[in-house]
């Protein structure tokens, strides 16, 4: 199964939301340049369209792209595809999945119109081969790291 960036979204602040640039680049041990989490332990952030069209029918509510924190915004795949270790091709760039959704008894302060999704269903990776990520771009399964991870 193979899914579709549907947005690039980067904001140099913390604690608002991102905009959708439509394309950025993504260095290794960095993140996604320009974005205010570059360089953190959650250097990208990523989110499912279809957790974001699944909130929408539930209020009512449209939340653009990068509402809700996340540098990127794919469709096509599914929740349980999105596992520790993961690692994700996007065009040349090669990401790790490092942590599902936030840990537990952490304040978790940003929240787009009341709603919350990366503390929930957020994936947050590394970047593990560096490169330009741009809207449309196929995002291939390349499989799972077993063992330890190294950043």
């Amino acid at each position: 199964m193979k899914g579709k960036i549907v947005a690039v979204c980067r904001n140099a602040e913390k604690g608002k939301p991102k905009e959708d640039a439509h394309s950025g680049f993504f260095e290794r041990g960095l993140g996604l340049v320009g974005d205010a989490h570059a360089g953190t332990e959650k250097e990208v952030s990523i989110l499912l369209k279809e957790k974001v069209d699944q909130l929408s029918r539930k209020t009512g509510l449209r939340f653009p792209a990068g509402a809700f924190a996340e540098n990127l915004l794919v469709e096509g795949l599914r929740q349980s595809q999105m596992i520790l270790g993961k690692n994700l091709k996007i065009g040349k760039v090669v990401l790790q999945v490092k942590q599902v959704g936030k840990k537990s008894g952490v304040q978790h302060s940003y929240q787009y119109q009341g709603y919350s999704l990366l503390a929930r269903f957020g994936s947050f990776a590394s970047v593990i081969e560096s490169g330009i990520i741009k809207k449309g771009d196929e995002v291939e399964l390349l499989g799972y790291t077993s063992g330890p991870i190294n950043g």
